[in-house]
């Protein structure tokens, strides 16, 4: 399960994320991975549950967001939409394609929770 591990990854980030802006709290982390991208997101999500307990993340929200199947066709050039498991040309039926989106594993927002500095009254 190398969920565990991309997780602690993904944590050991937010966490640095959190400190070099002041924050005392993580209220969300929304991440895209894509179908290609070689992650479980219900794994994932799994481990994020385990491993963020103690930390400044221990109540952030998770989401989880997939991007569509994108391609590229190197033969015609056309992009089009495909599932992950048809990665052929929609235009020309050529297999020579190169993905776009889908295959990403990628940190998109972190939203924290930074305290108000006390006002001197």
């Amino acid at each position: 399960m190398h969920e565990l591990s991309v997780c602690q990854a993904l944590l050991a980030q937010v966490v640095e994320i959190a400190a070099n802006r002041g924050a005392d709290a993580v209220e969300r982390i929304v991440i895209d991975v894509g179908p290609l991208s070689g992650v479980e997101p219900a794994l994932l999500a799994r481990a994020f549950t385990a491993l963020c307990a103690g930390s400044c993340a221990a109540h952030a929200v998770l989401s989880i967001e997939s991007p569509e199947v994108v391609i590229s066709c190197m033969a015609c050039g056309v992009q089009s939409q495909t599932a992950p498991n048809r990665l052929v040309c929609t235009g020309c039926g050529g297999y020579r394609t190169r993905i776009v989106t889908g295959d990403e594993l990628r940190l998109r927002r972190v939203e924290l929770r930074v305290p108000q500095p006390a006002s001197a009254a």
